[in-house]
């Protein structure tokens, strides 16, 4: 978790070394990962503000580290930062943030280009040698191609940081039981709308993509002062809750649609809702935070002594 946070922190300072024209002795981002004896292989450049989004790190250990280490560590990482405020890069970074709450992340050019570099490296070195992280829109557009090679069978290991969960902040209601209630009724509208849309369309019951997607079991890191990735919390634990009153038929139906993607496809849109997954391993931090940059920041996930709460959910 704190390495492919570091390799996040990486991104975000090689982006801010290239906006304040920083370089050779005075760039400050390579302490971020050649710590933990990664490279920069190269970085991910967007084609239309040439700013930094991404890079490709790999990982050169010392002759003296042991096996059991260097088992269970990736040859490559490939990591996504989040949006900049700064001047250089914030306008492109707030239209993609645009096209995610849209559910079009997918069809932007730095996502090609993201999916492009990962798919590379998958075919040349396997995807077992490949881990993915990213915070924040970096997280999104990890989700985005950990999804998309999934369904090709490529099952990468994803460390996604407060990825977003682009819904109502349900979770913020303190009530649990109105809290359920509005789960329940929206589990029922989503589920009813998905079958009147569907009921037409020739059916393949021999595959279910969901399903079939379910073995990718990405991590997730989430806060629960952080409205814009909290969802996740309630996302799985409402499943867990339909299934054992019994009603999991219908939250199957629900979990794997959204009602903005329903209505966008009723009108003929294309759309991708990234925060629909199937599995998950999920890691929530109950430590005290004092506001929403705390809550929200990549900076949380390598500091010492945090109290965590760690549950597997599997899709079935």
């Amino acid at each position: 978790m704190s390495v492919a946070a570091s390799l996040v922190q990486g991104v975000y300072i090689l982006e801010r070394d290239r906006q304040e024209k920083r370089e050779g002795p005075n760039v400050l981002a390579p302490p971020w990962w050649t710590f933990f004896n990664f490279q920069l292989l190269r970085p991910l450049i967007d084609d239309v503000d040439s700013s930094i989004f991404g890079a490709i790190y790999e990982f050169k250990p010392p002759p003296s580290q042991n096996n059991d280490t260097l088992d269970r560590s990736p040859r490559y990482v490939i990591a996504f930062r989040g949006t900049l405020t700064k001047s250089d890069s914030v306008s492109r970074d707030i239209a993609l943030d645009i096209h995610l709450i849209r559910q079009g992340l997918h069809q932007t050019s730095r996502s090609d280009i993201a999916i492009r570099a990962v798919r590379n490296m998958v075919a040349t070195v396997g995807d077992s040698n490949v881990w993915l992280a990213g915070h924040s829109l970096g997280s999104a557009m990890a989700m985005l191609t950990g999804k998309t090679l999934a369904k090709s069978g490529n099952f990468i290991e994803s460390f996604l940081f407060n990825p977003p969960f682009v819904s109502a902040p349900i979770e913020r209601i303190k009530d649990e039981k109105v809290k359920h209630g509005i789960r329940f009724a929206g589990s029922v509208i989503t589920a009813g709308l998905t079958i009147a849309m569907h009921a037409k369309q020739p059916k393949d019951l021999s595959v279910d993509p969901f399903a079939a997607l379910a073995v990718w079991v990405p991590c997730l890191f989430v806060n629960p002062c952080d409205h814009i990735c909290s969802e996740y919390i309630g996302y799985f634990e409402h499943r867990r809750k339909m299934d054992e009153i019994g009603a999991g038929v219908i939250e199957r139906l629900a979990t794997q649609n959204s009602l903005g993607g329903l209505l966008m496809s009723a009108f003929g849109k294309e759309s991708e809702p990234l925060h629909l997954i199937p599995s998950a391993y999920l890691t929530v931090n109950i430590g005290p935070t004092h506001d929403f940059k705390d809550a929200h920041g990549i900076h949380q996930w390598w500091k010492p002594h945090l109290h965590l709460e760690h549950k597997l959910y599997k899709y079935k």
